[in-house]
């Protein structure tokens, strides 16, 4: 398997010749940051065996915590995958995309925190009114939304995924509506008002729209049965980077070769670039510090724990675990007795061999 900092290693200077115009601080850290995650010259964590009669101690390379590092934040993304499903309701789910148009790509890569922000609020502003103005649902609406800016090929594709339940709830009288259909709501018009609000906050925020921005948008929603599969498969990808290091199968000659799977036909294919150009392609997806790019809305936020809790115990459902208990990190072990241990120090500067021999 090609690890992604010996990429790093050999195409960073590259990258930063190349790219100079185009570079942001956040692209730097991260490169820092994955190049040097759990390696020997990079910091570390003393652990030390639980076991009394053992007392062993061991420095182990840190991890770097980035959110685009492959090696990093499985744990987290199961975590996150669980909240999801222990707030699931009695009702049929549905996953929602809507993409920005090739047109706007430049002006959100340009302005990405001003876009990224007004997707996640018109996206919010839209769902919200076509629920409440549904004739079958006629309430407040929950959803999940997640923003991705790749597609498979690692292009920039700016896009957000809403897993939604059709359902809505009064929250004035408590009435709980769920509509049972394949079809929630238009594609078509979600897409017309979409573009209509986007564009409209665009200009309030003195950006120029491109003159070819094109009058069709496209909107997709299709059910997903309970939600657990797109919550899954949408979780897989929120946190460790766009690319998993089992896809990288080539480097050399200055050229990488990765595979990705068609979204059309479903099946593998490969494609190869420079060194540099594939660099550039991961840092177009690293965000802009802070920026969360998963948020919950309506009767879903995190601040409605009480009233999801109620409504499960009222409908009479157990939600659905993927595991029977939470998933716990993975412990280290002692290499000597096999015992637990635990950290004691992190992030600190791995001495001298000598004495590192001598606690180990």
């Amino acid at each position: 398997m090609i690890l992604l900092s010996s990429i790093i290693d050999e195409f960073e200077d590259r990258f930063l010749t190349q790219y100079k115009n185009m570079i942001l601080p956040g692209h730097r850290k991260a490169l820092q940051a994955m190049k040097r995650c759990r390696k020997e010259h990079g910091p570390h964590m003393l652990a030390k065996c639980t076991n009394h009669q053992c007392d062993r101690q061991i420095y182990i390379p840190h991890s770097c915590g980035h959110r685009n590092c492959p090696h990093c934040q499985n744990h987290e993304n199961w975590q996150w995958i669980e909240n999801q499903l222990e707030k699931q309701l009695p009702a049929p789910y549905y996953l929602i995309t809507f993409t920005l148009p090739e047109q706007l790509r430049d002006l959100a890569w340009k302005n990405q925190k001003n876009i990224y922000s007004l997707m996640f609020s018109c996206v919010q502003d839209v769902l919200k009114t076509f629920t409440e103005n549904d004739k079958k649902l006629l309430g407040s609406a929950g959803f999940t939304t997640i923003l991705h800016t790749h597609a498979r090929n690692l292009e920039y594709h700016p896009h957000i995924h809403v897993v939604m339940p059709g359902a809505s709830i009064n929250t004035k009288t408590g009435f709980w509506r769920v509509k049972s259909s394949q079809y929630l709501f238009s594609h078509k018009a979600l897409a017309k008002v979409f573009r209509a609000k986007l564009l409209e906050a665009i200009v309030d925020r003195n950006l120029r729209i491109p003159a070819s921005t094109p009058q069709q948008w496209v909107v997709d929603c299709k059910e997903v049965g309970s939600g657990d599969k797109a919550f899954i498969y949408l979780g897989k990808y929120l946190y460790k980077g766009v690319i998993q290091e089992k896809d990288i199968l080539c480097c050399e000659n200055g050229m990488v070769t990765f595979r990705y799977i068609h979204a059309e036909s479903k099946d593998y294919r490969t494609r190869t670039v420079t060194g540099e150009y594939f660099l550039y392609l991961l840092m177009l997806h690293v965000l802009p510090k802070g920026f969360r790019k998963t948020r919950c809305y309506g009767f879903l936020h995190p601040c409605s724990k009480n009233l999801i809790k109620l409504l499960q115990m009222v409908l009479r459902i157990t939600p659905f675990r993927i595991f029977k208990q939470k998933k716990e990190r993975a412990k280290i072990t002692c290499p000597k007795c096999g015992s637990i241990m635990k950290i004691v120090l992190t992030r600190i500067t791995r001495p001298p061999v000598a004495l590192a021999a001598c606690l180990t």
